[in-house]
Formats: C-alpha cells, structure tokens, sequence
C-alpha cells in the first residue's frame, strides 16, 4: 500500500499544478522516509546514471528547435508543401500536417512543433475560412507527430531509461507516424468537404507558371529541407550518433537563420540559449528524481504489484495490453511528453517484457498513447496551447478533436498494439 501511496502523492502533486520535478520529488522522499532509506546510495546511483552523452542530444534539440523558430526557417518549409499539396478542397489543413511531421523531424518537440508551424499558419487558414476551432484541433493532432517522426527527444529518453538501442527507437515510431500522418490528413478532408466560404489555392496562368514558382519556392526552401537531410540521413546511414546529429542541427540552424532567412538575431539567438538553458535544467532536475524514484518502485516491486493488480482483473493478455494502453493516456493528459515517458517507462517496461511485447515496439506504443494523451479532453495540454494560440474557445474545438482521435488516432494506436510488423518492420530492415 505505501507504493501505490506514493503512485498517488505523485499523481495528485500533477494534477494540483505542483512543478513536475517538485512532484517526483515528493514520491521519493515519501519512500526514502517511509521505509527509511539511506540517500547516500540513491544519490550517487542517479548520478552515475547520467553521466551519459545520450542526454546531451536533448539539449542540443531543444536548442536546434529554438533556433529554426526564431530564423523562419519553418516558413519556407510551409510555403513549398503549401504548394505541393494545398490544390485540394481542405487542402490547406493537410499543409498544416505534413509541416508539422517535416518540421517535427527537425526539432523532436510537440510544443516546438505547434509553436513553430501554428503561428506561420493559423492566420493563413482563418484568411482561406477554416472554422479556428478545426484548425486548433488540427493542429494539436498533428503537432504530436514530432514525438513520433525522428529524431525524437521522448524516444531518447525512453531508450536511455529502458537501455534499448536510440535507432530502434527512431525506426519503431516512423510508420506508426506516418500511418498517422495520412490519417489526419484524410480526417480534415473529409471534415472540411461542405464547409462553406472555403478559399482554394491560388490559381495559375499556366503549368509553365506552376513550375516557376515551385522552382522558386523550392530554392528558397533548399537550405531548410537540407537540416532533415542531414539529421536522418546521419543517423541512419550510421555516420553520426543521435547526439552528434542534434549537434549539426544546432550548428546548422545558426548559419541558416542569420545570413540566408535573415530571421535570426543576436538578441534573439542569446534568448533562445537562455530559454534553452533554463528547460535543460528543468529536465536534468527531473531527470535525478525520476532516477531515484524509478530505481525505489524496482526495489519495492511496484512493476509486479501492478501486473498482479491488473491481472486479477482479467488474465487476458489483450485485455491487459489495453488497460496498460488507457493508463498511458491518462499520464498522457496529466503531464508533458518528457515527464510522461519518465514515469511509464521503468513502471510498465516491466511488464511488458512480461506480456512477451518487444521492448521496441513498446517504444511505439508509448509513443502513441502519449501523444493521444496530449490532446484528449478534459486535460490536453497541446489543444489548450493551440487554443490560445489561435485564440478559440475549448468548447469550440472539442468535435473535430473527437473526430480525430476516433478515426485517425484510434486506429493508428490499435495497428501499434495489435500488429507488431507495424513497428518492428523497420528495425528488423535495417538493424536486424
């Protein structure tokens, strides 16, 4: 009981609005005093820990992904897709998604994600008539695929904390992102089929005049669609290390924002190390006590109390898996991706291995479901930020997020539980 007590402590500091890291904080103390542990012990154990260069590699995203917003490099980006997909009725709002899953797979971060690409966008789309609601809702969707399209920092976190393989990790996630992509887009077209006042995409003189603006808008996008390049084609082609990579992409930003997109300036650049340098510390902060915890739940067998508590509900494997999977969305609607992953990686991982699931598909399922758990009501913390960002009410945005997590995220979390060739496909191609 005093486990599951300090389960709730923990829970409950979330949901009262106490500072994640004050909150794992709490748990700990909590079980080092319960059952009087000596922190000596724990203390060099998490450092220890995290004396790791895979943890540099958030960081350094987190810089990158400051970096690209602050330079506009993101504009261009949604200029060339614009023209590429946006000839459709809807079509604007599938810009919007695919942005989202390129830039994503530059910065790693949901909310840099929806920052980035909403402000670029949401003004474009109230201009063409999209209802702010829709767009708010789809945009918070499609933010969550910079967990899911690589290089992702919640993928990092879950295979440094679990010892699994980063590229794996990467690799496992990318259908089910992709997969979720088409979804979405396929979802706001078909929302968007007899909305009224709709404004198309521009029209041409001529096809000879659609090549010379894409020609043109492929130009100015070259140096941003170059970073994606650089940062998947280094990992995967096994030159540079997730950490490595995250290196480039800072570096790369600095050049690009200040002397070719010209957005980027001294005082901005300084800002964004700042603000950079204050959520690493929030991160390393909670990092030590999600070490500490996690190492005090597998001593006090928390991982085998929640297996024997589940399975006296049912014995059913699928039935477990997909308790495991409504838990994950709750702690999805409580807390931020990084703090999320944290916590349900050394409590589920466990049992998991125990249910015979691959730890790395397991990667794409908490993917998933956290992702899921960021914009399902009543909590969804990416809806409320896209919300204000496109300055619409909550209530106005509930029923297309509701269409979409039943026909695009529903469907994509049960592929990722049920068919494991939708994850381990990928890993098994290229790493073996």
């Amino acid at each position: 009981m005093s486990t599951l007590a300090a389960i709730l402590i923990l829970i409950l500091a979330l949901i009262i609005g106490i500072p994640v890291p004050f909150a794992f904080l709490a748990s700990t103390a909590y079980l080092i005093f319960h059952f009087g542990y000596d922190p000596s012990f724990l203390l060099p154990y998490a450092a220890s820990r995290m004396n790791s260069i895979v943890i540099l590699a958030i960081p350094l995203f987190i810089v990158a992904g400051g970096l690209i917003n602050r330079g506009n490099i993101g504009n261009h980006l949604v200029d060339l897709v614009e023209l590429l997909v946006g000839r459709v009725r809807g079509g604007l709002g599938s810009v919007m998604v695919v942005a989202c899953a390129v830039f994503g797979s530059i910065t790693g971060s949901a909310a840099a994600t929806l920052t980035a690409i909403g402000t670029i966008l949401f003004p474009r789309l109230n201009e063409a008539g999209y209802p702010r609601g829709h767009s708010a809702a789809l945009m918070a969707s499609s933010s969550v695929l910079g967990m899911l399209i690589p290089p992702s920092s919640m993928m990092i976190m879950y295979a440094w904390i679990g010892r699994q393989s980063v590229l794996a990790a990467f690799l496992a996630c990318l259908t089910p992102g992709v997969i979720l992509t088409a979804l979405l887009c396929c979802v706001n077209v078909w929302l968007m089929r007899n909305q009224k006042g709709l404004v198309g995409h521009t029209a041409y003189e001529s096809p000879r005049a659609y090549v010379r603006e894409f020609s043109r808008r492929t130009r100015r996008a070259t140096p941003a669609l170059f970073m994606p390049f650089l940062i998947l084609g280094g990992i995967y082609g096994g030159f540079v290390t997730p950490t490595e990579a995250a290196g480039l992409a800072a570096l790369y930003a600095i050049p690009v924002g200040f002397w070719v997109y010209r957005g980027l300036t001294i005082r901005g650049f300084i800002e964004t190390v700042l603000d950079s340098a204050v959520m690493t510390g929030v991160i390393m902060v909670m990092l030590f006590a999600v070490l500490m915890l996690s190492r005090l739940y597998v001593m006090e067998g928390v991982p085998t109390l929640i297996m024997d508590t589940l399975t006296q509900i049912s014995s059913n494997p699928l039935v477990l898996i997909l308790m495991i999977n409504l838990f994950m969305i709750i702690i999805g609607m409580l807390m931020d991706d990084l703090s999320s992953v944290m916590l349900c990686t050394p409590l589920l991982l466990p049992l998991v291995i125990q249910l015979d699931i691959d730890p790395i598909q397991f990667a794409a399922i908490l993917g998933v479901n956290l992702g899921m758990g960021n914009i399902t009501p009543p909590t969804a913390p990416l809806l409320y930020l896209a919300g204000q960002l496109n300055q619409v009410s909550i209530t106005e945005t509930m029923r297309p997020t509701l269409c979409m997590l039943l026909f695009a995220w529903l469907p994509t979390l049960l592929l990722t539980t049920y068919v494991p060739e939708v994850s381990l496909w990928l890993p098994h191609l290229l790493l073996g």
